[in-house]
């Protein structure tokens, strides 16, 4: 099993490719944020396409859009506890949380959602679970092989230095391949991601808020975590 798993070359190298680009996108300049995951995610979800031919017949029905939506309220829903949890129990769990949703500001919210819906979203549906969870499955087995999707989605957030954004990661990491493995197709998956993304980043984050500037304050003007300059140093 163990010979099997390392001689898939492509597999390798498509996780060694998505680790240095997380690696870029969180630790680069912090002002092109947006640019550098639209990017990684436009790059990775080629690369899903490209090894998976499969993947190219994706197509999004009613009832895509109906368990997409109804699984993405389930995890707002997870989300929003673990919220709660981590601002009581992390010591520097407010401030993480924080830091991420400073990002906001960096570009215009119909920018950052249409990066969202058309690009990131899918890919990171396309390249996790139908690239490195599919391999994984096939040589794990489906539930060790979506563990071990899920752990190394998780892992690709370590770079950034933010436990809870790791912790986050990993959760939803783990929703979505359980998901996928127990049989929800890849347009349900990204329904669900990009309804997800959009609606906790954007529309109603759980618990955010409690130090963020004003609405419309220029990037420039707002100031910036230290968790923030840490994932985004030059």
């Amino acid at each position: 099993m163990t010979g099997r798993l390392r001689r898939d070359g492509l597999l390798a190298a498509a996780l060694a490719g998505a680790y240095g680009a997380f690696a870029l996108t969180f630790r680069g300049p912090r002002e092109r944020f947006w640019q550098r995951m639209t990017a990684t995610g436009a790059s990775l979800g080629t690369l899903a396409l490209v090894a998976e031919p499969e993947l190219r017949g994706t197509r999004i029905g009613r009832r895509d859009v109906a368990l997409g939506l109804a699984s993405a309220a389930g995890l707002y829903g997870i989300f929003r506890l673990g919220d709660r949890l981590a601002r009581r129990l992390l010591a520097q769990g407010g401030d993480e949380i924080e830091s991420i949703y400073e990002l906001r500001s960096l570009r215009s919210r119909g920018e950052i959602a249409g990066r969202l819906a058309a690009v990131i979203a899918p890919a990171e549906e396309l390249f996790w679970r139908g690239l490195v969870q599919r391999r994984l499955a096939g040589r794990l087995g489906t539930w060790r092989g979506a563990a071990a999707a899920a752990a190394a989605y998780g892992g690709a957030h370590v770079v950034t230095g933010n436990l809870t954004l790791v912790g986050a990661a990993a959760t939803a990491g783990a929703y979505w391949s359980a998901l996928a493995a127990a049989g929800m197709p890849m347009g349900a998956l990204v329904v669900s991601h990009v309804a997800w993304d959009i609606w906790i980043f954007l529309v109603a984050p759980p618990g955010a808020g409690t130090t963020a500037s004003p609405p419309g304050t220029p990037a420039a003007a707002q100031p910036a975590s230290a968790t923030t300059a840490r994932m985004s140093s030059p």
